[in-house]
């Protein structure tokens, strides 16, 4: 007679005895060798790049090593002059059409040059579309020669000047009617054109990034192997490998300078954003978005394209699902040609298995960026 119900518990044999000892006798025995493992990994962090453990790449990604940021020329006079002028500009509020928000409203050095909420408030408190990204991080873009989001800007001076005439930030109906303000100030603002009022923004904002104190992950790449403790190198290790960061974000400025869709679009809602696929054409960009530079990535909150992710916390909880998602309601939704590109995750974007103590390992490495 076999009895079975709720409180029943079978009885182990023999043989089911023998294979749970064997299975926790592997266990015991390979636990060692995991943890020696994996403390000769991050000991190998301690040198340089050259004898870390392999990064973890999928086939077809053109990985590029961890690196420090490029030396930067020093400023010549001029270019210095012009980068003091754009400061100048960079804060000034009459660059708007009421004559209240400047750049730096929605750039705002005090916070990371962001924002602390999702999107900006522009003109006549218009709320923006996307997150400002950190500025300082402009120059990661200028090898691809495309800025913004999703790639709008074809130079960092015309970048620049494009929030002016937006109807939603800025406001003016053309650049030329900003300088017809500027003409009435003394100094060389007055003499500024189009050209060169772009340069200046622009000259600003990469001299805002020379002039960037390093972090304490900069100064680990240059030698300085003490500056991360032992959690961050874990988190080093984990961002290189399991935890998967590195198949778009790697290189000295930690992005591969492409477009991903993460299932973030919001695809048929109100807030829809078809990022890079307004900008390109392209069907299958819909829902793209450029991979942002991870500098300083703990300074500006929130995250992503709309800035709806608070913390670091939850950027990699969001990676551990796997992105987000793009679903058709109905039938008339599913039949939009656009649907089928925006609800196809990047094949770089899975779900990941970390646990607790990795998950903050891999936030506590974020923090030094």
């Amino acid at each position: 007679m076999h009895r079975t119900g709720p409180g029943w518990t079978p009885r182990p044999t023999r043989g089911s005895w023998h294979r749970a000892a064997a299975a926790l006798c592997a266990l015991l025995l390979a636990a060692p060798h995991a943890q020696a493992d994996d403390d000769a990994a991050l000991a190998a962090y301690r040198g340089p790049p050259s004898g870390w453990p392999a990064a973890q790449i999928d086939p077809g990604v053109a990985f590029v090593e961890l690196a420090p940021l490029p030396d930067t020329p020093r400023a010549t006079p001029r270019q210095r002059a012009q980068a003091a002028l754009g400061r100048a500009l960079f804060a000034d509020p009459r660059l708007s059409a009421s004559g209240r928000i400047a750049c730096a409203s929605c750039h705002d050095p005090a916070r990371g040059w962001s924002v602390d909420q999702p999107v900006a408030l522009g003109i006549d408190g218009r709320r923006g579309r996307r997150n400002p990204p950190d500025l300082r991080q402009a120059g990661a873009h200028v090898p691809h020669g495309r800025w913004g989001w999703d790639g709008r800007g074809r130079t960092l001076a015309a970048q620049s000047l494009a929030p002016l005439t937006d109807p939603d930030e800025m406001g003016n109906a053309s650049v030329q009617a900003v300088l017809a303000r500027l003409q009435a100030l003394p100094g060389p603002a007055a003499r500024l054109t189009p050209a060169s009022l772009g340069a200046a923004l622009a000259a600003h904002v990469l001299q805002a990034g020379a002039d960037a104190s390093p972090t304490r992950y900069e100064r680990f790449l240059r030698g300085e192997r003490t500056a991360l403790g032992p959690q961050e190198l874990r988190g080093l290790h984990l961002f290189r490998t399991k935890a998967r960061c590195v198949q778009c974000h790697h290189g000295p400025w930690l992005s591969d300078g492409l477009f991903h869709n993460l299932r973030l679009s919001s695809f048929g809602e109100p807030a829809e954003d078809r990022g890079r696929q307004r900008v390109s054409g392209r069907p299958e960009d819909t829902g793209a978005f450029r991979t942002p530079s991870l500098r300083r990535v703990a300074q500006s909150p929130p995250y992503l394209h709309n800035g709806l992710v608070a913390s670091l916390e939850g950027v990699v909880r969001l990676y551990m699902r796997g992105g987000g998602e793009v679903w058709a309601r109905n039938a008339a939704e599913a039949a939009q040609p656009l649907y089928p590109h925006a609800a196809r995750l990047s094949p770089l974007i899975r779900p990941l298995d970390l646990s607790d103590d990795e998950q903050a390992a891999l936030v506590a490495f974020l923090r030094t960026l």
